[in-house]
């Protein structure tokens, strides 16, 4: 079944970040990965506030954990470490 991966972001250094993001769709891309939702209007109705949300549709929630952990995506992440504040999670999609 297909998964959808969601991140929630606090953008602190916008340059670290922008180069985070410039490595990451290639390897979302990667693995099967499609962003369907990235820093578009959103509204917070409950929890933390993070003016930054994306939203990423995988083949599988293994596609979407394998991204992760590969060495592109790695690669990428290690820009967005002290760069921003962060929540993810790969969620199944049931239909």
């Amino acid at each position: 079944m297909a998964a959808l991966w969601i991140a929630h972001v606090s953008v602190t250094d916008a340059e670290a970040y922008g180069k985070y993001a410039e490595l990451a769709g290639p390897a979302l891309a990667a693995h099967g990965g499609e962003f369907i939702a990235r820093a578009a209007r959103y509204v917070q109705l409950e929890g933390k506030d993070r003016p930054r949300n994306v939203i990423a549709r995988f083949p599988s929630v293994e596609a979407a954990v394998d991204c992760y952990n590969s060495q592109q995506y790695q690669s990428a992440l290690e820009h967005a470490r002290g760069a921003s504040e962060r929540e993810l999670v790969v969620v199944e999609i049931t239909e």
